[in-house]
């Protein structure tokens, strides 16, 4: 005999619940979402409408600089690092920057003349350099957060490594970094910018690292670590990673497709597990 609950899992307009839901427990993917007839349940569908809508948000929404600069200034280790520098691409709005990206990947006169003004005769080891990117939200949530821990452990692990003037770059790709950090001299760039938001993941945080950066190079020159935000890649993991690869670029003298992970140790978390931690299982 069917149960009462069959019976109103039967009925016409009644949701029929999908086995793979229980999966959910492992991803943020949109699996086992049921149906109501022929169509999503109300309730799935309002959350899908939900997350695109935040996606929008954090496409659109501009990144409050005075804000992240108190934070910044808020905490005395990062305060360390100075004011940051505000500069901004050759993009002047918004809708210009998504329309052209290749505008938001180089400085504008302005930008450029005063970082020149900067006199950055004797190199630096490393350019840190903030991006809104296309997630104002990730920068905002995730950038102080992260330089915490890659301070903490950079001063512990590296603490002969000598820092450019940190750089907040508005309406920027991931290509300014190189510009940045070839006006300011430095051996190598960190870039933190916001990606492109996903319908999960409205604020994730990327990090570029880059060996003798300069105009014109390509994604082959970088190493990207991504998805670093509280329900993805945590800071801290974050951190160690960006370190590790610094640490690697500094020993190699390069960056990108050419910079892998050889150890035969546990590098990060995985306790002797000797596998290539940028590689998954």
């Amino acid at each position: 005999m069917s149960s009462s609950n069959d019976k109103t899992r039967n009925q016409p307009g009644a949701v029929v619940e999908n086995p793979w839901r229980r999966l959910r427990e492992f991803t943020d993917a949109r699996i086992g979402l049921g149906r109501a007839g022929i169509s999503l349940p109300t309730s799935e569908l309002l959350a899908f409408q939900l997350s695109h809508a935040q996606a929008r948000d954090a496409v659109h929404l501009p990144l409050d600089v005075d804000a992240l600069c108190s934070e910044l200034a808020a905490d005395p280790q990062l305060a360390a690092l100075g004011e940051p520098m505000r500069l901004h691409s050759q993009a002047t709005d918004r809708m210009t920057y998504l329309q052209r990206p290749d505008l938001g990947r180089v400085l504008d006169d302005a930008s450029r003349e005063r970082l020149i003004g900067q006199g950055c005769d004797k190199p630096s080891d490393l350019a840190i350099v903030i991006v809104d990117g296309l997630s104002s939200r990730a920068i905002a949530q995730s950038a102080v957060p992260f330089l915490q821990r890659f301070m903490g452990l950079l001063a512990g692990e590296l603490p002969e490594c000598s820092l450019a003037p940190l750089t907040i770059v508005e309406q920027g790709r991931v290509a300014v970094g190189d510009d940045v950090g070839a006006l300011l001299n430095a051996r190598a760039v960190l870039l933190l910018i916001g990606e492109r938001p996903g319908l999960s993941s409205p604020d994730s945080l990327g990090l570029y690292l880059t060996w003798s950066p300069k105009p014109g190079l390509t994604d082959a020159s970088r190493n990207c670590i991504s998805n670093v935000r509280p329900a993805g890649l945590p800071h801290v993991e974050g951190a160690k990673r960006a370190l590790y690869l610094l640490r690697e670029a500094q020993r190699l003298k390069l960056s990108g497709v050419n910079l892998k992970d050889r150890t035969e140790d546990a590098v990060i978390e995985h306790g002797g597990s000797g596998r290539n931690f940028l590689v998954s299982e």
